[in-house]
């Protein structure tokens, strides 16, 4: 019996279970869509619960958001770009809260600071379920 050596053997090419593309924006306007349209029903839930307390609680705090600015210094743009990025990775989350005119001042007090923190938190939480979501798709992972 002869085995062929790893560098000879044919690739197999699976193809994905579904649209890579479809995966993520679904899994980015609602938190945890991605896992469920992929069959992943408990960490569909437990992504959508996440997101959604986290989200709550910044809001709840009254966390202002980000807003990308041209003026400034580099990293001060630098920080609210990024800020900016992790609340609209939220989803529908974010433009549900800004239609219905969530949009408090900055002031500077420590509930919103950290409830600013909880409301990008729950867009990056978000993006890293994307991201599994993609991959699953894409039979890069279980």
């Amino acid at each position: 019996m002869k085995l062929m050596p790893a560098s000879t053997a044919p690739a197999v090419q699976q193809k994905p279970i579904r649209s890579p593309w479809l995966t993520v924006i679904l899994a980015w306007l609602v938190p945890g869509a991605g896992h469920f349209l992929l069959g992943k029903r408990g960490r569909a839930l437990i992504i959508f619960a996440c997101v959604i307390i986290a989200f709550a609680v910044g809001a709840l705090m009254r966390g202002p958001m980000f807003q990308p600015t041209t003026t400034g210094d580099v990293l001060s743009r630098l920080i609210q770009t990024a800020g900016f990025v992790g609340d609209l990775a939220a989803g529908l989350l974010y433009f549900i809260a800004v239609g219905l005119g969530y949009w408090p001042a900055d002031e500077p007090t420590h509930m919103s600071d950290y409830g600013s923190k909880f409301l990008v938190a729950a867009g990056v939480i978000n993006i890293l379920a994307m991201v599994d979501a993609c991959e699953i798709a894409t039979r890069q992972k279980d």
